[in-house]
């Protein structure tokens, strides 16, 4: 299959593009900045911004399949304030989704996010909610993952939770019982390159009676011929185990041979502090050591747990079992911290 990678130089798009590639499919990957990405010299490198309809569009032809990845973090203030949610996750999936018709382009794997709700508590949420939307409209054959926290080498949530819950003795919001289901970027990937591919698991393929109809469009055959049994499914994935903020930061502080101490800040008191960031420029907070760029989003988010309700890991034939925590990851011993 020839695949493009939209965002495929960032820290999920780099593993994907890898894994792809390793399975021998001709991949391109899309990025503002292509040239700083780390990819096999068998990827195709093109340049393009999401936000830009006519910097994307050619690189859609003669695809089979495209995966757009890209998505600004929610775990920080976006240097152009919540907007650019908006202009990145909905218009940019717009611009995605045009390209992709434009061009024949047969299938579409969709980044969203765990609790996307056009209607949602916080800009990113609204906005990945929305990007959804435009999918399921689109003539697409569309399959949409809602993944929890990723970490792995290159990621952002070990380095931003060391950064908000410092050594020693940290104070967090609500003591740090936000609850995370992180998902090791090594896990992920291959299911992503599975639905990429179409392919079912080999012991449990899978019922298209349980795909819901309201939501999903008609299967329609590309490739090898054989029916998608990702078409029209929405995946919440997660990892093997739920972690609070604050067992996140014993681990990644741990790593380090360092305790932590968690001092609990109540939520009213956090509020008015995150909320008085969002009147600080986000360059200001760029420059001062050891403050994140947070604002009142970010309280919001800190409010309500990033879990599955149900991990949809068993459509790619994986067991929850097998897969790595971040202890496993961080090379540590749980049970040695709490001691």
């Amino acid at each position: 299959m020839r695949i493009l990678v939209v965002g495929g130089s960032g820290f999920i798009g780099t593993a994907l593009c890898e894994e792809l590639h390793g399975r021998g499919h001709e991949v391109t990957a899309l990025a503002r900045h292509p040239e700083e990405a780390d990819l096999p010299s068998g990827v195709e490198r093109v340049m393009g911004d999401v936000t830009a309809y006519d910097s994307i569009e050619a690189h859609f032809e003669g695809q089979d399949a495209v995966v757009n990845l890209v998505a600004l973090s929610p775990l920080f203030r976006p240097a152009g304030g919540n907007e650019a949610h908006f202009a990145v996750h909905r218009d940019g999936t717009e611009n995605v989704v045009r390209a992709a018709e434009a061009h024949g382009v047969g299938r579409l794997v969709q980044m969203s996010a765990l609790g996307a709700d056009p209607d949602g508590d916080t800009a990113y949420i609204r906005s990945k909610g929305l990007a959804e939307a435009i999918v399921r409209e689109s003539d697409l054959e569309w399959t949409m993952f809602r993944p929890s926290v990723v970490f792995g080498d290159g990621g952002e949530f070990i380095p931003y939770t060391k950064q908000l819950a410092t050594p020693y003795l940290t104070p967090l919001p609500g003591g740090g019982k936000t609850r995370f289901q992180p998902i090791w970027v090594g896990d992920l990937v291959p299911m992503l390159a599975d639905a990429v591919e179409g392919a079912a698991p080999d012991d449990e393929p899978a019922d298209d009676a349980e795909l819901d109809e309201e939501l999903t469009p008609a299967i329609r055959r590309i490739g090898d011929g054989d029916e998608n049994p990702h078409a029209g499914r929405i995946y919440e994935i997660g990892g093997p185990e739920v972690l609070t903020l604050a067992e996140v930061a014993r681990l990644a502080h741990g790593a380090d041979g360092k305790p932590v101490d968690v001092v609990s800040i109540p939520m009213p008191l956090a509020k008015i502090g995150l909320s008085t960031l969002d009147h600080v420029p986000g360059g200001v907070l760029d420059a001062l050591p050891g403050v994140p760029r947070m604002g009142s989003d970010q309280y919001r988010s800190l409010q309500f747990d990033n879990t599955t309700d149900d991990n949809d890991v068993a459509a790619f034939g994986v067991e929850v079992s097998a897969l790595r925590t971040v202890a496993e990851y961080l090379g540590v011993d749980p049970d040695e911290l709490e001691d």
